[in-house]
């Protein structure tokens, strides 16, 4: 989808993207009461909502393979819809997943040939120390928390990206 996009049309999705995960992540906790609401003493319609998850976790992958930003916010709004609690666990999934997205897009873009390999490298460097710092201290902050830490960057980047595409 991404190389047959102008530049335009996706700059100008950026910064919706972004809110719209921001947003889902933020209403997970909220749709998680009212999924588990309609259940029945057995939880047996829970499953409908896995599945649901799941299909929504593979949009997720369309969308990360299209544009990666806000993408960890995405997967962890799904796995809040799932019924997961603790946000290490929903980190460390959501680390294996974006990761094996990412290397379906990357595979993709090779094959394509559209790597800037001096820049991909780069961005490799900087996304392993990313991840090993991130892993780390993490661990370190309440679950709250991060959870505020991470709707506040949302919102951020989210208005980053809408003041410099719609007001500059």
């Amino acid at each position: 989808m991404l190389t047959h996009t102008s530049n335009q049309i996706f700059a100008k999705l950026v910064p919706f993207l972004i809110l719209f995960a921001t947003l889902l992540f933020l209403a997970h906790g909220i749709f998680r009461r009212f999924a588990g609401s309609h259940l029945d003493a057995n939880g047996t319609s829970q499953y409908a909502h896995i599945w649901g998850a799941i299909f929504f976790q593979f949009l997720v992958s369309i969308y990360g393979g299209y544009f990666g930003a806000g993408i960890g916010i995405l997967m962890l709004a799904t796995l809040g819809f799932i019924g997961m609690h603790n946000i290490f666990e929903m980190n460390t999934l959501k680390t294996i997943l974006g990761s094996l997205i990412n290397l379906v897009a990357a595979l993709w873009f090779i094959w394509a040939g559209l790597i800037d390999w001096l820049r991909a490298a780069v961005m490799t460097v900087g996304a392993v120390f990313g991840y090993y710092l991130g892993s780390h201290y993490s661990q370190r902050i309440s679950q709250a928390r991060i959870r505020q830490i991470i709707t506040a960057i949302g919102f951020i980047i989210s208005g980053v990206t809408f003041y410099q595409e719609f007001v500059r």
